[in-house]
């Protein structure tokens, strides 16, 4: 895979539509928005937001600023934007904290509530980062949550329910994983994205996460310190392979390549 330079990148992402005028509907956006600052906490994605994000206008604002949708709040239905300069500085932001795990050598977490277009790209960087020296957590076996199986392939957990691998925003297979592997065990880093990602930075592990315009909370997170880095982009294109430039292009930044 050639590394694209960030220009290069930019126009992939517009592109693909990872970033730029993406497939999520603003309505879509704004009900999500509002759910969040109504306390519903399926929209938490495993923070703990308390009473600081009632307005829905303010998470619009954050919205706005770190993933690039569109700010008017007249803007109610149509097309809605992901910013693929925000995108791109999300990576190099992820490669910095890439290249200081690399260095230290450290025990690192893969996970994924999106298992049919982002496991490859959390297991691509799981073996650069362990050609380095860093430990890939293995999870335990046996764990159950939200009545399924917390299970892993190709070094990422996922959320197995009847024989299949399930998009799930829920914490709860990121807490059985952390509870299994108790103060003894706890990575260094934790690479998701949706509950996964956010309930480890609730638990107070560094944790990266990606995440789409329409779940604002990892965003949040980010802005109140609770997450390292939030990379914005579309969650689940048409084809999985799109990913590719945009894992190449993170792991050059962070000298892993």
């Amino acid at each position: 895979m050639p590394i694209l330079s960030r220009p290069a990148l930019v126009e992939h992402l517009v592109r693909t539509r990872i970033a730029g005028d993406v497939a999520t509907p603003r309505d879509n956006n704004l009900s999500h928005y509002r759910k969040l600052a109504n306390g519903d906490r399926h929209y938490w994605l495993g923070l703990e937001l308390g009473d600081r994000w009632t307005d829905e206008q303010d998470v619009l604002a954050v919205m706005a600023e770190r993933c690039g949708v569109v700010d008017d709040p007249a803007h109610r239905v149509g097309q809605d934007t992901i910013d693929p300069e925000l995108t791109v500085d999300g990576l190099d932001r992820m490669a910095a904290r890439l290249r200081k795990a690399a260095a230290g050598r450290e025990r690192v977490l893969f996970a994924t509530g999106h298992p049919g277009s982002l496991i490859d790209v959390h297991s691509r960087v799981a073996a650069a980062l362990r050609a380095q020296g860093c430990d890939i957590v293995r999870i335990p076996g046996g764990l159950i949550a939200d009545e399924g199986y917390v299970v892993q392939f190709a070094d990422v957990a996922v959320f197995e329910r009847g024989a299949s691998l399930w998009h799930t925003h829920s914490p709860e297979p990121m807490n059985a994983i952390l509870d299994a592997l108790g103060e003894s065990g706890r990575p260094d880093l934790v690479i998701a994205d949706h509950g996964w990602a956010g309930r480890a930075g609730q638990r107070g592990v560094d944790s990266v996460g990606y995440a789409d315009c329409n779940d604002p909370a990892l965003f949040i997170g980010e802005a109140e310190g609770t997450m390292q880095v939030t990379i914005p982009l579309d969650d689940h294109v048409v084809d999985p392979r799109f990913y590719e430039p945009l894992t190449a292009y993170t792991l050059a930044a962070a000298g892993l390549a």
